[in-house]
């Protein structure tokens, strides 16, 4: 059982371990370690909330030679944001700017919760107060005591 965990395990962690290729990656540890900063903050514009860092897809590959193009060629860690951001949008960030055209990114959840809770709110005023049931008669109720001492009875037998 355990080698089986084990191999689930590293089936799960395995495609983020194998995404940036050797041959992509820079001789310069340094250039390689600002590289891979940078590509964990944008978006792999195929897998959606992956980096590029992480994904496998062919887009983010050239996205990864594309950044390492970029600072192998004198960028900043700015300028090579802005080049792809330039490119591709404000949609390639995992954390895209707070600006009226990214409004909805950041309040839409915050929004969606309020409208929740205002029509679970609206749900129970409309339903309101469930009536009360009718009370038993006197009748009624020696029947339910009778059969209530006959059951109780029965349970505390078995």
């Amino acid at each position: 059982m355990r080698a089986w965990l084990l191999a689930l395990l590293m089936l799960l962690l395995a495609p983020a371990a194998w995404a940036v290729q050797p041959d992509e990656m820079l001789a310069d540890p340094a250039l390689e370690a600002r590289a891979h900063a940078i590509g964990e903050e944008l978006r792999c514009l195929v897998c959606r909330n992956e980096s590029i860092e992480e994904s496998n897809a062919g887009l983010a590959h050239d996205l990864r030679v594309l950044l390492r193009q970029r600072l192998t060629a004198g960028d900043s860690d700015r300028q090579a944001i802005d080049f792809i951001v330039a490119r591709y949008g404000d949609y390639v960030l995992l954390q895209p700017p707070f600006e009226l055209a990214t409004l909805l990114l950041w309040l839409g959840p915050a929004l969606l919760l309020v409208a929740a809770g205002a029509a679970v709110v609206q749900y129970y005023r409309r339903r309101g107060a469930l009536p009360e049931p009718p009370a038993l008669s006197a009748e009624d109720q020696r029947a339910l005591d009778a059969l209530m001492k006959q059951g109780a009875g029965r349970w505390l037998k078995s």
